[in-house]
């Protein structure tokens, strides 16, 4: 068989290994050593009769054991579904108007095409590549006088909506909250509270159960308390 593909022209056998759902690219020898290997491999009809026996006769004898663990995986997956609904709790959702979702969705395109922000000398220094963006300053500074090889510049093009500036992702507009009281002037569908960094475990688990008990949604709830 393979005298007859040395006969062929490359562009036939490509053909030929299209049909079949092979690769097409390499050498003449390598497509036709392809050609022969998927001739000599057996069909797929053939393989699954012959195990299709195999298992049956395996399938008839576990089936009175099958039938017994079923009832136990029931009752073991209806309590185990129990217990998921009981623990789960849906996050709260703002409410948006039409100008205000299609903001969202606007800023969210926008802030695929914003470029990275980056100091100067970033790649120079690990402590410079970890830090927040700086204005260039000084009189020769490449990033200052804009070379193409240097990082982006933070201008007033690449700000964002003005409509949907300073919101979560969520769309809900953040409140610093230290303590329960905060919690009182909240408005839970279009305000979302954030626990201060400085607030201990204990302060902060008060907040939680008093957020709940409102409706507030935590932004940076701790998975721990």
């Amino acid at each position: 068989m393979s005298d007859n593909y040395e006969d062929m022209t490359v562009a036939e056998i490509k053909a030929l290994l299209k049909e079949a759902g092979l690769k097409v690219s390499g050498k003449k020898s390598e497509l036709i050593e392809r050609l022969v290997e998927a001739q000599d491999v057996p069909e797929e009809s053939e393989v699954v009769e012959e195990t299709t026996e195999e298992v049956s006769d395996e399938v008839v004898e576990n089936t009175d054991d099958s039938a017994e663990d079923a009832e136990e995986d029931d009752w073991d997956d209806e309590d185990w579904d129990e217990e998921e609904d009981e623990g789960h709790v849906a996050k709260q959702k703002p409410v948006l108007s039409e100008d205000m979702k299609l903001a969202l969705a606007l800023r969210d395109e926008q802030k695929k095409k914003t470029p990275a922000f980056k100091r100067t000398e970033w790649f120079r220094y690990k402590r410079l590549s970890r830090s927040g963006w700086r204005a260039p300053h000084g009189m020769d500074s490449k990033q200052r006088r804009n070379y193409k090889y240097r990082s982006s510049l933070v201008r007033v093009g690449h700000g964002k909506v003005a409509t949907a500036r300073g919101l979560h992702p969520s769309g809900f507009r953040e409140v610093m909250v230290h303590n329960t009281g905060d919690l009182d002037i909240i408005d839970p569908e279009t305000e979302a509270a954030r626990v201060g960094k400085t607030v201990g475990g204990r302060k902060r688990e008060q907040i939680y159960s008093r957020a709940d008990e409102l409706g507030i949604r935590v932004l940076n709830r701790r998975r721990d308390v």
